[in-house]
């Protein structure tokens, strides 16, 4: 008993001066975004994505790279150099072959890793595993969890230089640029890819996907209750809540709660007591 309890005071003490440790370790933050880093190297690659410079140049073609790794990836396409191999010969396979052996249960989608598969089925099982600290609000992916934190900031690094529009991420930005790019007369400004059916053309290929819908009839997300289909996933996330009662939308001046934000909106604008006088 009495060298189990010794072995727990050890292992108590060993965590403790990791945490303190941990906590004394200095960070380097950036000035434009916020983001902390513990290398002041890891700062220095990341600001380049705020001033644009590109140090690294390819003596081949003059293409630029933020960093000397993705220079380094890039003379491989002029020496044909092709060090990697692929680690799972079966996964790598299924790119050429087309199999998708992940197949959703709820909506028929297929996959070609298990990972995707996992996180998909998020969708429909309604998990969240990745909570914010600072508001309570929950995501299914990490990723998206890191872009809604940059919310809370309130910094808008990533600004257009042909209009006054500034943006928290900087694939938010790359989607804006192409408003301005050259398109052809009577196209969506939103686009930039074909659909074979009509000629409309769309920024990405998940646009596209959607409004292809239109033409198939497909509606993939499919009510859990009753025999209800939708084309869009956040279409099919308000028709569930019909069922289950939720309303995730709450008025900050009154308390009143919603199942859609477009309601939310409409009774800030017209019907809050609190907002609308």
């Amino acid at each position: 008993m009495e060298d189990k309890q010794n072995e727990n005071e050890v292992i108590s003490n060993t965590e403790k001066n990791f945490t303190q440790n941990r906590a004394g370790k200095e960070s380097f933050t950036c000035s434009k975004c916020g983001k902390s880093f513990r290398h002041k190297s890891n700062l220095k690659r990341h600001t380049r994505e705020h001033t644009g410079e590109r140090p690294f140049s390819c003596i081949q073609c003059g293409k630029s790279f933020t960093q000397k790794v993705n220079l380094n990836d890039h003379m491989r396409s002029h020496t044909g150099e092709k060090p990697f191999t692929c680690r799972s010969l079966n996964d790598h396979m299924r790119i050429h072959t087309g199999e998708k052996p992940f197949t959703c249960t709820q909506c028929g989608k297929s996959f070609i890793h298990k990972g995707n598969f996992s996180v998909h089925m998020r969708i429909h099982t309604g998990e969240k595993p990745f909570t914010c600290t600072q508001c309570g609000k929950c995501f299914t992916q990490k990723r998206v969890l890191k872009d809604h934190l940059l919310s809370h900031s309130g910094v808008k690094s990533f600004s257009c230089d042909q209009c006054d529009k500034t943006f928290l991420l900087a694939s938010n930005l790359r989607a804006h640029l192409k408003i301005h790019a050259d398109v052809k007369p009577h196209i969506c400004s939103f686009c930039g890819k074909l659909c074979s059916d009509c000629g409309k053309t769309f920024i990405s290929s998940g646009t596209l996907k959607r409004h292809q819908r239109v033409h198939t009839g497909e509606k993939p997300y499919k009510c859990s209750h009753c025999e209800k289909s939708f084309v869009r996933s956040e279409h099919w996330k308000d028709h569930e809540r019909v069922h289950t009662g939720e309303k995730p939308h709450q008025c900050s001046s009154c308390g009143k709660s919603f199942i859609q934000i477009n309601h939310l909106q409409v009774h800030k604008k017209k019907h809050c007591p609190k907002v609308s006088k």
